[in-house]
Formats: C-alpha cells, structure tokens, sequence
C-alpha cells in the first residue's frame, strides 16, 4: 500500500541521502522523498521497520497532525535559507499561509504550541546559524551577509547575531572554535 509518512529531524540532502540508502538496505520500496516527508510502498510489517530505522538515524516517525504542520513550517523555512539571498515578497506570515495553504493564525498558535517558541524567534534562530555558516566561508563580509539574509543594515544583523550568541560576529569569526548549532536541534 502507497503511503505517506511524515518525517522529524530530516533538515538536509543528507538526511535525503542516508534516509534512501537505508530504505534500500531494508528493501523497503521508496517511491519519493522530499524533507520530512517519504512515499512509501510498504506492508503493515514494514512500519515496525521503518520507525526502527528512522530512530536508528536520529530521525522520528510524526504522527500527530500538530507535529505535522509543525515539522512543515520548519521545512519551509529551512528552504528558504537555502535559496540565497534570501527574498521573501510581504511578510513571513504571508509566506507560510501560501506555503502551508492554511490560516497564519492556526499555523502560529500549534508551532508555539508544540515548540514553545514563535515562529519568528525560530527564523531568527535559523538565520543567526546561517549567519555561521556564511562567517565560516570567507566569501562575504558583514554587510554582504546581511544584505544576503535581508537585514535592513549590518548593525541589526549585529545586535540580533549578539542577543542569541552573547558575542559579536568580529568575535564570532575570530574565534578559534566556531559552534553552529545542528538545524534539527535548533528548538
């Protein structure tokens, strides 16, 4: 039977690329993945084996509709900051209502809910680690990181970077051991 299932924690290509390998290994039949999300061909014998297998990898079977909808805003907005520079038209509201085909307000109240944290505290949280990343790639320089993430100028971007982290991006960069924080452990 073709099935949907709903995916925790798959935050990357990578999650795509050891999530098939091991289905394959497992000789359970993948018919498509996205993040957080895999078609599968299974028998009822082969969910006991897939939530195995997913548990085994740090990922978890999502079976409530809450912790669905949850898991596709973080989905959505982890594509976003993928696709640089960031360019979201109107207001992240906006963006994830025509995303997620649902009312703001609904989507806003169960990801508080289920994560205790606002939406917009999550992004920021999320961009601040993008923020990392492009530090660690000596491409860019602070004004073009922030340009690139859509900060109104580098001294938001700066006192933002400093509220989360407790240290300047000067001292961030500097630093002889750069943290980044996994994106699935981000709440």
């Amino acid at each position: 039977m073709v099935k949907d299932f709903y995916i925790k924690n798959m935050v990357c290509d990578r999650c795509i690329k050891v999530l098939k390998d091991e289905l394959n290994a497992h000789n359970i039949d993948l018919l498509q993945v996205e993040l957080g999300r895999l078609r599968l061909d299974v028998e009822d014998h082969d969910v006991d084996k897939l939530e195995t297998l997913l548990k085994e990898n740090g990922f978890a079977l999502i079976t409530s509709t809450e912790d669905k909808l949850t898991e596709k805003v973080k989905i959505e907005l982890i594509k976003l900051l993928n696709m640089m520079p960031l360019e979201i038209y109107g207001k992240l509201s906006d963006f994830l209502a025509d995303k997620l085909q649902s009312d703001y307000s609904k989507i806003s109240k169960v990801f508080s809910i289920t994560e205790g944290i606002t939406i917009e505290k999550y992004f920021i949280k999320l961009k601040i680690e993008k923020v990392k990343e492009l530090i660690q790639t000596p491409e860019y320089n602070f004004t073009e990181i922030s340009q690139m993430l859509d900060y109104s100028n580098v001294n938001h971007l700066s006192k933002q970077f400093k509220s989360e982290t407790g240290m300047s991006l000067s001292d961030y960069k500097d630093g002889r051991t750069n943290f980044r924080n996994p994106l699935d452990k981000i709440v």
